[in-house]
């Protein structure tokens, strides 16, 4: 993960873990790809889901412009996982079926040296279904522009996002990791 100087937090602990988590940056590049997300069946037989931000709150990630990334999916990641999940997350296990993990893209700006979240850029998913997205290691994959439901961005799940995940097969094809 590459964090400009000038764009960091500095709040102790908090800003290690922005150094020590180059996995949350892998997980965003390959969720948002091109700020593209994919599902191996079909994208489109995902669904954006409601009230997510009540969710458990994994991390937050900061790609600014110092980072290669950042033409294609720069901004502040927030990543998510639901009840299902959490646990499987916390205790570093593989993830049960219907788990979701998400991350919610913003733009984002820097006010009195603090990162200030703006507009939403995307909203993306990873379900869990061993069966059905078997070809991509159990997990379906899907993003949407804006976070508008109506606008999904997955053309071809397998090229588009597995291909990131592959690395991290010994995590479940997942980058973000539990930080007590």
């Amino acid at each position: 993960m590459c964090v400009g100087t000038d764009d960091r937090i500095r709040n102790g602990s908090r800003w290690s873990r922005y150094q020590r988590s180059d996995r949350l940056g892998l997980l965003s590049a390959a969720v948002a790809g091109s700020i593209t997300l994919f599902a191996a069946e079909s994208a489109d037989d995902l669904k954006l889901p409601a009230s997510f931000r009540n969710w458990y709150h994994v991390n937050t990630m900061v790609i600014d412009k110092a980072s290669p990334l950042f033409e294609a999916m720069g901004g502040m990641h927030n990543v998510y996982i639901d009840s299902t999940g959490e646990t499987a997350l916390k205790n570093g296990e593989p993830y049960p079926d219907n788990t979701v993990l998400l991350v919610d893209l913003h733009e984002f700006t820097i006010s009195d040296g603090s990162d200030v979240e703006g507009p939403r850029k995307a909203t993306a998913i990873m379900l869990k279904d061993k069966t059905k997205y078997a070809s991509t290691g159990g997990w379906g994959f899907q993003a949407w522009a804006g976070g508008d439901p109506t606008k999904p961005m997955v053309t071809d799940p397998a090229k588009q996002c597995f291909g990131c995940h592959q690395p991290k097969k010994d995590q479940d094809y997942v980058y973000s990791t539990y930080i007590p």
